[in-house]
Parts: structure tokens; sequence; C-alpha cells
């Protein structure tokens, strides 16, 4: 019997690696492998070291391939989707000169508000670069190394993101792809081109960077020798440029120039994210206007507290995540991070409406309806971003797309159903980020679209739950407390 042929996507994020391997023609996830990272870092710190994303790469691909009882012959392309906007420096070797500083490393927040007042301000910003400069952005890190460590910063040799880094150890190749390089606020997204402006502002010299590629899926070449033996692959499999976790996400759901157009997505992960694709280039203050894998857009809102602010809130209470009741009263603002939308990097949690009769699950539920809440409130921009009234009925009834491990909790999946008031498409597929990546593999192995082939692979369908009555008291109750909160939360 002829083995199919298999492709892999890598999905390289802030806690683990988990590699997909899927078939190569009809989608069928056949295993998922995986192997864990480490984040250290306190007071705002959040790094970890490269190295072992690569090493938990390999261990990740050879758990798969074990699982999923394929050959290695069998390969016939992979993909990487990286956590954006990390900053990864390397000497002349390509080995990583410090630990990675990560996308929720909030130190670079007073160089986000410098960059951002030295260009003149946010919408000289939205102009180039679609995004304001905020802590999470790889420039914003990279003037903080040039303060905090410049001897660091003098012997770089090269400047990379996550998924880039794994790339270039993958195919020798320095590239990236428009959707990551969107995020690091150098790379112009009206030109689709480094901007050297901007670069010469933060401090960068263009040298250190990887080439562009056309799109995600775009073939950059095979596997080296050294990588091929270290995953246990052999030396032929093409390599995609790949692109950044969100865009792969965009990718895995068929969202996109050939796929489905301004519908909206709920991400709920370590992060919170809402994004959609649109053709139209975005320009909004509160959102990232990043370019998407497939060369349209992808308007994105992202919250840094979402299933693991909450996850902390239960073990405070010592209760389990699915202890929760409405929050009766309570609001609960859960920004144990700081805050990326709204950008309150300084932020600490807020509690309001205690009282002797409040219980430990009202609380926990509060929590939820706080984290929810501040992901609702940033789809409503994203939609305007897509030249879309979040307020017209034949908008706020479109399905939202639950995706993430909250996706897979009632309580989480409850409370947005509660606070948006919207049907709401549970996809069946877990891994999406993953499979988006194997579609960029599989792309590159072929030559076809990405984001049609995902389409016809079906991995963004799944179960619809109807809309439930839109509890906008709650809704309310909490945007009152945090717009007269701002200014405490701001610090």
């Amino acid at each position: 019997m002829t083995q199919r042929p298999v492709v892999i996507g890598v999905d390289s994020s802030t806690q683990s690696t988990k590699a997909a391997v899927v078939d190569a023609e009809d989608g069928t996830l056949l295993a998922v492998g995986r192997a864990p990272h480490t984040v250290t870092g306190e007071a705002g710190a959040r790094e970890s070291d490269p190295e072992e994303w690569w090493s938990a790469l390999a261990r990740a691909v050879a758990d798969g391939l074990r699982q999923a009882a394929v050959p290695p012959a069998a390969v016939t392309g992979i993909a990487v989707a990286g956590q954006q906007h990390g900053l990864v420096t390397l000497d002349p070797a390509g080995r990583p000169l410090r630990p990675a500083l990560l996308w929720n490393d909030t130190r670079s927040a007073p160089q986000a508000a410098a960059l951002t007042q030295a260009l003149g301000g946010p919408q000289a910003w939205l102009a180039r670069t679609g995004s304001v400069p905020v802590a999470s952005m790889t420039a914003a890190k990279w003037r903080w190394l040039t303060e905090h460590e410049p001897a660091v910063a003098e012997r770089t040799a090269a400047v990379r993101l996550p998924h880039d880094f794994l790339t270039e150890r993958l195919a020798d190749a320095a590239v990236t792809d428009p959707g990551d390089a969107s995020g690091t606020c150098w790379y112009d997204t009206g030109r689709a081109a480094y901007d050297p402006e901007l670069l010469a502002l933060i401090g960068l010299d263009p040298a250190l960077l990887p080439a562009v590629a056309p799109t995600g899926a775009t073939r950059v070449g095979t596997l080296t020798r050294a990588a091929a033996e270290a995953l246990g692959l052999p030396a032929g499999v093409a390599v995609a440029a790949g692109t950044g976790d969100n865009m792969a996400a965009a990718v895995g759901l068929g969202l996109g120039t050939g796929g489905l157009l301004d519908h909206p997505v709920v991400s709920l992960g370590t992060s919170g994210t809402v994004f959609a694709a649109t053709r139209a280039r975005p320009a909004s203050p509160g959102l990232s206007g990043f370019a998407a894998a497939d060369g349209g857009y992808l308007p994105l809102g992202c919250t840094l507290n979402c299933t693991l602010a909450v996850d902390r809130i239960a073990g405070l209470l010592g209760l389990d995540r699915e202890d929760a009741a409405p929050g009766d009263g309570l609001v609960l603002l859960p920004y144990l991070d700081g805050e990326r939308t709204p950008d309150l990097p300084h932020a600490t949690g807020l509690l309001t409406g205690l009282r002797h009769a409040t219980t430990p699950h009202a609380l926990l539920g509060a929590a939820y309806e706080g984290a929810v809440f501040t992901v609702l409130r940033a789809l409503d921009e994203v939609l305007t971003a897509c030249g879309l009234d979040p307020a017209d009925p034949s908008v706020r009834d479109r399905p939202l797309r639950l995706v993430g491990g909250g996706a897979r909790g009632r309580a989480w999946t409850e409370t947005v159903r509660r606070l948006s008031g919207r049907p709401v498409v549970v996809p069946t597929a877990t891994e999406l980020v993953a499979l988006g990546a194997a579609a960029l593999a599989a792309a590159a192995a072929t030559g076809a679209d990405p984001v049609a082939l995902a389409r016809e692979w079906g991995t963004g369908e799944g179960e619809t739950l109807p809309p439930v009555p839109r509890d906008t008291a709650t809704w309310e109750r909490i945007d009152g407390v945090l717009d007269r909160a701002h200014p405490l939360l701001a610090g």
C-alpha cells in the first residue's frame, strides 16, 4: 500500500511546541507531538531561550511521527507558526546572545511611548505600519535592549522573530513573511516592505533583518542535512516561510482573500485575541493592523490577561475553573500582567462591588466576565476596522468562531455567549495554529493556495451554539467601571 504524503505544521507558542502531522491530501490530523518551553522573569519580564524552542521542535516532531506511525519519508513539507513579536538576537554563528524578549514582556512600555511621540503620535504610526507601538511590539523591545543592554545590541549580528529563528534553522534561509513582519512596527503594511525611516528612528540596521517572502506559504528551501538529522526527516522536505501564530490560526480557519472575509474570531488562550480577515488596510489606534499570511489584512485586538489570569483567580479562591457563577453585581478586571488592549501596561487587577453575601463562585464568574468583556470590546474595534458597524443587527448577529483552550471550557463559552448575544461556532479541530501551519507547508510543497486548502480540509468547521439573550446589564456595569477607573489603572 502506497503511503499518502503528510506535512508537519509547527505551533511554537509561549508555553510549548506542538507538531501536527497532517495528511496532505485531506487534512486529517494524524497526531500532535508536544514539548514544553520554559518562561522566566518577574516584574514585567518574560523571557525564553530560543535554543529550547529548537530542541522542543525536534522532540515534538519525533513525538508526532511516533504517534502517527508514518515513515519519515512520507513527509513532504514543514512550516513553523510562532508566537509573535518576540525579539531574538543572534551572534555571527546564529546562536542567541541572550534569552528572547517575549511578546508579554512589558518592560518596554516606556520605549513604546517614546517611539510613538518621536514619530509624531499614533496617527503617524498608523499611516506607516497599521499599528501604534505598545510594549508587545518588537521595535519597543529593540529600543529597550539598546538602552538597558547596549553591549548585547552592539554584538548583535542578526535580529529575528521566533518563527524566523526556527525557519532559518530548518532551511538555512534568513527569511520572514509579511504577517509576522507586520507585528514589529518597522514594517510598512501599505508598501509591504521594511520602512527605512522607522528603522533609523528605532536604531536598527536593516542589514540585521531577514528578507521578506511574498507569503507564509512561499517555499524558502528544503531541510538542511543538519536539520534533517535533528528532526529525523529526509533532507529534501520543503520548508515554507511560515508566519505568526495569529496569521496561521486564520489560515487554519479558512479566513483570507481566498476564503471567508469580515468573519470575526475570538481566541481564548494565555492571551485573548480577536481578529477578522479583510481586504481593507486597517488603521485603528486600538488594534494591531497586521498583514495576513496570504496577502490580505488581519486587524487584531489582543488582551494580555485571559485564561491564565482567570485560572489564577480560581486558584486563589480554591475553586475549579468551572466553578463559576454570574458576577452578581461585582466587577473584576483581571489585569494581572498589565494590559495591552486597552493599552495599560502598568495596570493591576481591580475588584469592586464586594458585599457580605458575595460568594467565591461569583468572584470567579466576575473574573470571567471582566476578561470576556475586554476581549469583546476589542472585537467591536476589529469590526469597525473592517468597515462594519458593530451595532448593525446584521453584523451583531454574525456568528463568532470561538477557538483556543478556553473554547473547550463551559464557563468561557457560556460567558462569551451571554455577553455577546451572538451565535458561537466552536470548531471541532483543536490545533488551528498548527493546522494552519500544515496548510502553509502543503502549499509550499504543492503550490496550492493555503487558505483554499484549509477550507477543503474543513478545519474551521464545528458545532454552532445558538444565541442567548445579551446580558447588557453586566456589560454596562463593567464598561462604566473601566471608564471611571482608567486613570487609576494607567498608574
